[in-house]
């Protein structure tokens, strides 16, 4: 993969998901604050907390992938971008073109996700 294609493709998927986070912050994701002091019935207790239990799983996730891809710009300008950081072997050409973040190859993400 080329290494301008990925540099764009990485910037354009933070981008993506700071507007995303943006707009769910705006919205009040994850603020835990009661929207009214008037008691609500239990099953819309229930349902508020769902709801911000997904909305912090959305945003937790975002934050792991934009940290994913800093890493991977920062390899960009280390020139380490397409070898896998475990075994030193670059990276398939068809891996980085559908995750230009991902950091190893198929087999040691595979023993990772596996450990973990």
């Amino acid at each position: 993969m080329d290494v301008q294609d990925a540099r764009q493709q990485l910037e354009q998927m933070l981008h993506e998901l700071d507007t995303a986070t943006t707009t769910l912050e705006h919205e009040g994701a994850g603020d835990s604050a009661e929207l009214s002091h008037v008691d609500q019935h239990p099953g819309d207790n229930a349902s508020d907390l769902v709801d911000q239990d997904r909305e912090n799983a959305l945003l937790e996730a975002a934050e792991g992938q934009r940290e994913q891809i800093r890493a991977a710009l920062q390899r960009l300008d280390d020139g380490t971008f397409g070898t896998c950081v475990d075994c030193g072997v670059a990276i398939s050409e068809a891996r980085l073109m559908v995750r230009p973040e991902a950091a190893r190859c198929v087999e040691c993400q595979s023993k990772a996700e596996d450990a973990a």
